[in-house]
């Protein structure tokens, strides 16, 4: 299945994880602190983090804030594991490019479950390439994990690609806020919708000019455009646009 990579400093769970993640048939390697965490990773790939935030060195926000700003690892998932359950913390962890955050208590088999997500949607689409994308001054190749605005390169975390990628695979359709976060963030059904509009937001701004062919659809969520010159004509700067 997949190697996943844990880090967490509790015997205990480091114990009860491993082996259920066994048991679901991925192969499992575990450090209890964060600076062994950034050796291991780089030298492993892994094909997923479960990354504890509450580390005894280095905290989990700062490990993945390093490994999604390297170009090496920015691309491997993380899933992050707290007892911090606040809104404002799943936030910071999904703006930092975490692509799930599961709340101490939870279930082992409700964590197998959003890990199986998170590997189903991260992992290359089998039999070949996806291919590049191009629409008026921007171009997207989602294999290479690239993006550019007008040939300047843009860096996106992962999640950032995937919903630039969603909206622009679904140009000219309006995307709901809970299908979003149903496509893009796979099982975090709890995350709330304000999550969908900041990455909107820091999209937007990553993208510059670009970022005016999303389209916000007051009350509803966001549509990328059907053509480049109808963003510069109606928004140009990815405003409020009447629901079609």
């Amino acid at each position: 299945m997949a190697r996943i990579l844990v880090v967490e400093d509790e015997k205990d769970l480091q114990e009860v994880l491993a082996y259920n993640l066994r048991q679901a048939g991925h192969t499992v390697s575990i450090v209890g602190g964060g600076r062994e965490a950034l050796t291991v990773v780089p030298e492993q790939r892994p094909d997923l983090v479960l990354l504890d935030l509450m580390l005894p060195d280095v905290s989990g926000v700062e490990i993945c804030r390093k490994l999604k700003g390297d170009a090496a690892t920015r691309d491997i998932p993380i899933v992050m594991v707290t007892a911090k359950g606040d809104e404002v913390d799943r936030v910071v962890g999904f703006e930092l490019g975490a692509d799930d955050y599961v709340v101490k208590p939870y279930s082992l088999r409700e964590l197998l479950l959003r890990v199986d997500a998170v590997l189903r949607r991260t992992s290359p689409a089998p039999g070949g390439t996806r291919g590049v994308m191009v629409f008026g001054k921007l171009r997207v190749d989602r294999d290479a994990h690239r993006v550019w605005v007008d040939d300047h390169e843009i860096t996106l975390t992962a999640l950032e690609l995937r919903l630039l990628s969603t909206l622009l695979e679904r140009r000219g359709r309006v995307q709901s806020r809970p299908a979003l976060l149903d496509d893009v963030w796979g099982m975090s059904g709890d995350v709330t919708t304000r999550t969908v509009d900041t990455h909107v937001k820091r999209l937007r701004e990553k993208l510059g000019e670009a970022g005016a062919y999303i389209e916000t659809v007051r009350g509803v969520g966001y549509r990328f455009t059907r053509a480049p010159d109808h963003a510069a004509a109606t928004s140009g700067g990815g405003g409020d646009v009447d629901d079609p």
